[in-house]
C-alpha cells in the first residue's frame, strides 16, 4: 500500500513525524480518513479517537482533542491541542475526570457556560477513557 508524509504536532512538541498508509480522526463534520494521493485538504478537529496506520501496517490509536488537519501536495500535518497515544493515557486519571465531570453535571444550578464546560470535560475524559480501554487488548 502507498504511504505518505505525516506530522503530528502539539503545543508540547512534535508527537509523530514519518510515513504512514491512513490516517483518520474526527473533524468537527464528521470522522474523515486520508489516504495516500489524497485530494488537498483543510479542516478543523474535533475531539475523538485518532487512528493512524503506519507504514509497516502497525495500528495506534490516539485520543485528539481539536485542531487542524491538511493534506497538501501529498503530506499531511495534523495539528492538535491535545494529541495522547493510547498507551501513554492514564487510564485511572481519565476514569476520575469522567466522574468529577459526571458530578458538576448532575449539579442542578449550573448557568450555559458552566453547563457547556462540563460537558466538554465530560467529553473529553470520555475520549480518553475509551483510547485507553481500547488499548489495553
Amino acid at each position: 500500500m502507498s504511504s505518505f508524509s505525516l506530522k503530528i504536532m502539539t503545543p508540547d512538541g512534535t508527537a509523530f513525524d514519518g510515513q504512514v498508509q491512513s490516517v483518520s480522526c474526527r473533524t468537527i463534520t464528521g470522522q474523515v480518513q486520508l489516504m495516500a494521493r489524497h485530494i488537498d485538504y483543510c479542516t478543523a478537529l474535533g475531539m475523538g479517537e485518532a487512528h493512524i496506520t503506519l507504514e509497516d501496517g502497525t495500528q495506534r490509536s490516539a485520543a485528539c482533542m481539536g485542531g487542524m488537519l491538511s493534506m497538501f501536495g501529498g503530506e499531511c500535518r495534523l495539528l492538535a491541542t491535545t494529541f495522547e497515544w493510547a498507551d501513554s493515557i492514564d487510564k485511572e486519571r481519565a476514569e476520575r475526570s469522567k466522574a468529577r465531570a459526571e458530578e458538576l453535571l448532575a449539579q442542578k444550578n449550573l448557568d450555559a457556560r458552566e453547563l457547556e464546560l462540563a460537558q466538554a470535560r465530560l467529553k473529553r475524559a470520555l475520549v480518553r477513557s475509551n483510547v485507553a480501554a481500547r488499548a489495553q487488548f
